[in-house]
């Protein structure tokens, strides 16, 4: 991700935008400072969902079953790359 300084992605409650905590996590934050696992290519996939898949903890977001939620990805002292829009983080996508 395009930032000199660092990165996160916080989850808040759809329905009075308060950060989503749950009792898998009480800050409703990941990011760069949290060292998630980086792929070969230089990329980072996050998962965001009620449990965390095998293997992907250090990557994963607890969500709550029944309380909706929305994300917010702010990049702090964000590059040219991001400041000119020649990147954009890829959609959230539904695990397989």
């Amino acid at each position: 991700m395009p930032a000199k300084l660092f990165w996160s992605l916080t989850l808040y409650e759809a329905e009075n935008a308060s950060g989503l905590a749950t009792d898998a996590r009480r800050f409703p934050s990941l990011g760069s400072r949290d060292k998630p696992t980086v792929n070969a290519d230089g990329t980072i996939d996050l998962y965001i969902g009620p449990k965390a898949p095998a293997g992907k903890e250090a990557n994963w977001l607890p969500t709550a079953p029944t309380r909706g939620f929305f994300a917010i990805l702010r990049l702090y002292g964000p590059e040219q790359a991001a400041i000119d829009y020649s990147w954009k983080p890829g959609d959230l996508e539904k695990a397989k």
